[in-house]
């Protein structure tokens, strides 16, 4: 029996062109694609797919989001552009996660996995586990030390982390905390829902973007929401990521 796969994914061509992989492989049949996350809910509950094929980083709802959703969740397969995702899913918790651009052996080896599950020959995996480890893996403050005293900020109040003379920043209303971490080192560690990467020293809070200006050589300018109306440079190679969180 084909395998019934609804496929998830903001970008159309990306749904179009993992449709005609799953095609070619003669062990499927989409039962569903939607590029809108909000709307796909009710279209997966009600054609009631052996696996669903979703992206994780999309506009207005992210994969974990539209996940956390569903009841009963189908078979999970996470595509995604993005490598550190590849460790927020826990691997073992997903039946597979794909790196675009997917190739055929990436979706060969899902297939696999995902017939030996409907087989009963492995263990379906504990989304739920998964989702639960996720919203427990972030930190809602972070430290700053000076000297002996160590100071706690809300990641609330951070409108962005930046980098400068060795140093990393916290910037908030009040003052700039000095963070004992670097910008990869917090963009690992805080969550991508909120703190996305605009450049090689700077991570900004998506919740304090308040106008994105076009700049030469294909980079943007943000221009956060704070007293001080900031400004940051976006590298031309984060212009998609932004956009994409922003929902444009």
């Amino acid at each position: 029996m084909a395998i019934r796969a609804f496929l998830v994914d903001d970008e159309a061509l990306a749904l179009k062109r993992l449709s005609r992989m799953l095609a070619a492989t003669g062990r499927t049949e989409v039962v569903g694609t939607r590029t809108d996350p909000v709307d796909a809910v009710d279209a997966i509950l009600a054609a009631k797919p052996d696996v669903l094929f979703l992206d994780i980083e999309m506009p207005g709802m992210n994969g974990f989001e539209m996940l956390a959703k569903l009841d009963p969740q189908p078979l999970i397969v996470f595509t995604t552009a993005y490598d550190q995702y590849a460790l927020r899913a826990f691997g073992v918790n997903s039946v597979d996660y794909l790196l675009k651009p997917i190739e055929a052996a990436q979706l060969t080896r899902a297939l696999d996995r995902i017939e030996r599950m409907r087989g009963g020959m492995e263990p379906r995996p504990e989304i739920r586990e998964l989702l639960a480890r996720l919203a427990a893996a972030y930190p809602d403050r972070i430290a700053s030390k000076i000297g002996e005293r160590v100071e706690f900020v809300e990641l609330s109040r951070v409108t962005h982390f930046y980098a400068s003379d060795k140093l990393t920043y916290a910037a908030t209303a009040a003052k700039n905390y000095v963070i004992d971490q670097t910008i990869q080192e917090l963009e690992e560690k805080l969550d991508p829902r909120k703190f996305l990467r605009v450049h090689r020293a700077t991570l900004v809070n998506v919740d304090y973007v308040h106008e994105l200006h076009t700049w030469f050589a294909g980079k943007m300018l943000v221009r956060l929401k704070d007293e001080k109306k900031s400004e940051l440079t976006v590298s031309r190679d984060r212009v998609k990521a932004l956009k994409q969180r922003l929902g444009l």
